[in-house]
């Protein structure tokens, strides 16, 4: 069951404000207000979403996506935040997942400016997509050199 995360942490331009829009076993919808600004998040259990079928997905792998356009700075500290309630909400989550559009840097240097980093392109049936993932220590390791593949 994905639990509703607990979302006390968001602070853009000093303000905070969450309201859960829907909620079920595998997707949610909240939105929320930072500063001035609303921005709609959807966070859905990827084993039953768009992405189920796009990689090897985990049982408790979740994807994040903020439905409303922000600047750099404010997409990164609502991904920072949702990461935290998400692992929060579900310890067992080895990946928070954020898809982009295939080739577009900008999204995915928001992302890594969160803690992301790029894993692989997929494509679906209607988009080519860059799934960035944000995976706990527990399962990358401290000092995990990502890019050496052994043997090589």
């Amino acid at each position: 069951m994905l639990a509703v995360p607990a979302l006390p942490v968001l602070r853009v331009d000093g303000a905070t404000r969450t309201t859960v829009e829907s909620w079920s076993r595998r997707a949610g919808r909240l939105r929320m207000g930072a500063g001035g600004a609303e921005v709609t998040v959807r966070v859905e259990r990827c084993a039953a979403g768009r992405l189920k079928d796009a990689y090897p997905v985990g049982a408790h792998d979740v994807e994040v996506v903020l439905e409303t356009d922000q600047d750099t700075e404010t997409a990164s500290a609502l991904l920072r935040t949702l990461v935290s309630a998400v692992r929060a909400a579900d310890p067992r989550c080895r990946r928070v997942v954020y898809a982009v559009a295939e080739g577009d840097r900008d999204a995915a240097r928001r992302a890594a400016s969160a803690g992301f980093r790029h894993v692989v392109d997929v494509d679906l049936a209607d988009r080519q997509l860059s799934l960035l993932v944000h995976e706990p220590e527990w399962v990358t390791g401290t000092d995990a050199d990502l890019d050496h593949v052994p043997g090589t």
